[in-house]
């Protein structure tokens, strides 16, 4: 399989995702911007929505937007416990979460690099995520991970994502302890920091 991945984007979830499953496959950097990939590809091509994450199949194919392909993954190896068996109530609360991550948390936290988004409405959805990140952190409470079992699942590397885009738009995750303690501990797994060595970011 390839990753088509931006630095730091909401790629890196499915990023996770593979590293934490051990399933074998390769990066293919994407400058969204310039639109090209770092063989010089134009990235429409491979994806005509210009966004990444793309995930390529072994036998060709071709799959977009993050929550589908996350659950894709945990799906070639349901034994490892990444998502819930298909049909259950426990599957479709993951897919819960992962819509309430997609459509609220990212778009907002996502509108904040913008240089074109005015101060005053900088100010505003810091106010409308400041209420939807104290609604998570409420969730949390007595739990380590979002479906309140021992370990993560893919929705928790999605939410870890997007959390971890708070210190470059002014949102503050320190002003809710748990969800402080939330990203550190999934901060702390291996196939987190292998996943940001391969990405550059490690500290």
């Amino acid at each position: 399989m390839k990753l088509y991945y931006g630095t730091g984007a909401c790629s890196l979830s499915p990023h996770i995702a593979l590293r934490e499953l051990g399933l074998p496959f390769e990066l293919v950097k994407v400058d969204t911007k310039a639109g090209r990939t770092e063989t010089g590809t134009d990235y429409r091509t491979v994806n005509p929505k210009g966004a990444v994450p793309t995930l390529e199949l072994d036998d060709g194919q071709r799959l977009t937007e993050g929550p589908a392909i996350v659950q894709y993954l945990a799906d070639r190896k349901p034994g490892a416990g990444l998502a819930p068996p298909a049909g259950t109530m426990e599957r479709y609360r993951l897919q819960e979460w992962l819509n309430y991550v997609t459509s609220e948390l990212h778009k907002r936290f996502g509108s904040l690099f913008s240089p074109r988004l005015q101060p005053e409405w900088k100010a505003v959805v810091r106010e409308q995520l400041a209420e939807q990140l104290a609604f998570v952190a409420g969730s949390l409470e007595g739990k380590q991970y979002l479906l309140g079992g021992s370990q993560p699942t893919v929705a928790d590397f999605y939410l870890w994502v997007v959390l971890s885009w708070g210190r470059f738009v002014e949102v503050d995750i320190g002003r809710w302890p748990v969800l402080k303690e939330y990203f550190k501990r999934i901060l702390a797994r291996p196939a987190v920091q292998e996943a940001l060595r391969a990405e550059g970011l490690a500290k």
